[in-house]
């Protein structure tokens, strides 16, 4: 009878030994699918059946682009509470805990490196940061990026991922929408390229400013793109909007976009893109003179 005795600690997991599952999966919003997050991350955050785009954090993003080798710059900048502002918890409280969730002084990262054969000067916002809202942090760390590309003379890109301005820090917030403008006024006044990234979502002032400043103005399929929220306008206006309203399929179809790239392409397009617009300083052609007007033949005299 012993031959049908189990054997308990054969089958049984040992003292120690867990199977875990926690974290292993997760579901696209988009088509309900259970995904496995290690096809997810081979796949660049993108679903794979659907193809919804799931947000990527600032160093994800950075090594998706630039080569291998590149160097992050600008990290040592801090938020302050000016405002001593509080609303259901201490704005204090809230930067301890983004800083420590994320691993970052503030919502923006600056990275110097190559795309492809170009020098950059690459911005990416952190999401996970407070909604990677904007404050005198993020104004000066881009104009910190822009005074880089004007003196290295290379292209800035910047990567928008923001839910506007950041309210806790006042109107100090709002004043970085002037203070990076202008300072992108001086790229272009340089003829310097600066191509704009939209990811999901660029709102607020982020959008009411430099993202919409660009050369070249691309974003991601399905990025939530505009000023206000959809439900904010509809409540205002008192009217429906139209489907896909403010996602970057409906932008561009109405002129406020120059293309929607998939991520998988992403690389590839900003590489080509570069490519024709430093095409004149990759030969060594620039030119920095205004055209001359051709000369004009003295009228004959009848």
């Amino acid at each position: 009878m012993t031959w049908f005795k189990r054997d308990t600690h054969e089958i049984n997991p040992t003292e120690g030994h867990e199977v875990r599952t926690q974290g292993l999966w997760t579901k696209c919003d988009q088509c309900r699918r259970t995904l496995w997050k290690a096809d997810l991350d081979a796949n660049l955050q993108v679903c794979p059946n659907c193809g919804k785009h799931f947000k990527l954090s600032a160093r994800q993003r950075i090594e998706s682009l630039l080569e291998p080798g590149f160097e992050l710059v600008d990290l040592e900048l801090r938020s302050t509470d000016p405002l001593e502002f509080t609303d259901l918890k201490p704005y204090k409280t809230r930067l301890v805990a983004a800083q420590k969730s994320t691993g970052l002084n503030d919502a923006i990262v600056n990275a110097t490196g190559r795309l492809g054969e170009h020098e950059v000067v690459l911005s990416v916002m952190e999401y996970g940061f407070i909604g990677g809202s904007m404050g005198p942090v993020m104004g000066e760390t881009i104009a910190r990026a822009v005074d880089r590309a004007l003196e290295r003379r290379v292209p800035l890109i910047i990567v928008s991922a923001s839910g506007g301005a950041r309210m806790m820090e006042g109107i100090t917030s709002l004043m970085q929408m002037a203070k990076v403008s202008a300072a992108l006024a001086r790229l272009d006044a340089e003829r310097i390229p600066f191509v704009s990234l939209m990811t999901d979502p660029t709102t607020g002032g982020v959008t009411a400013s430099f993202a919409m400043l660009g050369d070249l103005n691309i974003a991601e399929p399905g990025a939530l793109i505009g000023f206000a929220g959809p439900r904010v306008i509809e409540q205002t206006t008192r009217q429906k909007l139209p489907e896909g309203f403010q996602r970057s399929e409906f932008l561009l179809q109405h002129g406020f976009l120059d293309a929607v790239v998939e991520r998988k392409d992403l690389k590839a397009y900003l590489i080509e893109a570069l490519r024709w617009m430093t095409e004149d300083w990759r030969n060594g052609q620039r030119k920095t003179e205004p055209a001359r007007e051709p000369e004009r033949q003295p009228a004959s005299i009848a």
